[in-house]
């Protein structure tokens, strides 16, 4: 395909919303799965080490 100019680029022969909307959200989508990865991690974290020191008793300092 031959574009005449940027905007023709950017238009993708009518179907630039399309093309760019599917771009815009897997941006999206690869930017906000880490953040939400690492508070899972987090939270996993937290709930093991609950779980040991509940495990481990009064007065356990591990």
């Amino acid at each position: 395909m031959n574009w005449n100019s940027a905007a023709d680029f950017f238009a993708m022969g009518g179907y630039g919303l399309y093309v760019w909307g599917a771009y815009a959200v897997t941006g999206l989508c690869m930017l906000v799965e880490p953040v939400l990865v690492a508070r899972r991690s987090a939270a996993a974290r937290r709930t093991v080490r609950a779980a040991h020191l509940e495990a481990a008793g009064p007065g356990a300092a591990s």
